[in-house]
């Protein structure tokens, strides 16, 4: 009887000590099971899995924080750089440091381009605002002219010439009625003694 006992309390002993190697070896082939996800994509469809959208959505935060990368459909990752609205191709679901590097000599290089563009533009438009305020002082100047050609110039009033009694030597412009007047006048006045003769005063008495 004593060595039933015995055994039996031998037997529990074994099942009590092997219970946590058990466990342990459980838990070992549970973590293998659930590994962590290799990429985002991985880890996108575990979050698909979520209890509710909360969870879900958190998840999902969690992996774009985990990776940036997306696959590529004919294999390898991309990046994409939002600042400077370009992908690179990439190896792995992150980066690698010289990755990142050419990332942000890229960026830089993308930084210059842009501040090169942004000064032309604003030289030509300076340009074109230049031309246009030009323009305006051409029209300005013509509409200026124009309305001085429009307004009449005062004529300067004739001077009445003298026709009776003109002084000798006061110049008059020649085939003007003033100045052939005292001409025509003289040869009408010949005329009318040529027709209508003096009479002769009678001779006086002696």
């Amino acid at each position: 009887m004593s060595s039933v006992i015995a055994l039996r309390r031998a037997a529990l002993f074994l099942v009590a000590a092997a219970g946590p190697l058990l466990l342990t070896h459980t838990h070992a082939q549970a973590q293998w099971w659930k590994r962590a996800p290799v990429d985002f994509e991985e880890c996108a469809d575990a979050a698909e899995k979520a209890a509710t959208k909360a969870e879900k959505t958190s998840a999902l935060a969690d992996c774009n924080a985990k990776f940036a990368g997306r696959r590529k459909a004919g294999g390898g990752y991309s990046y994409y750089d939002f600042l400077q609205d370009r992908t690179f191709d990439i190896a792995g679901p992150n980066p690698t440091p010289e990755e990142q590097k050419k990332i942000d000599a890229a960026y830089t290089a993308y930084l210059a381009k842009e501040r090169r563009s942004n000064e032309a533009a604003e030289a030509m438009a300076r340009q074109q605002r230049e031309q246009q305020e030009q323009q305006v002082q051409r029209l300005q100047q013509v509409a200026l002219r124009t309305d001085v050609e429009r307004v009449p110039v005062p004529v300067e009033r004739p001077k009445v010439q003298q026709t009776v009694g003109q002084r000798k030597g006061t110049p008059c412009t020649k085939g003007s009625f003033s100045c052939e007047w005292p001409r025509l006048s003289e040869g009408l006045n010949d005329l009318k003694k040529l027709f209508n003769p003096t009479p002769s005063k009678p001779a006086k008495k002696s």
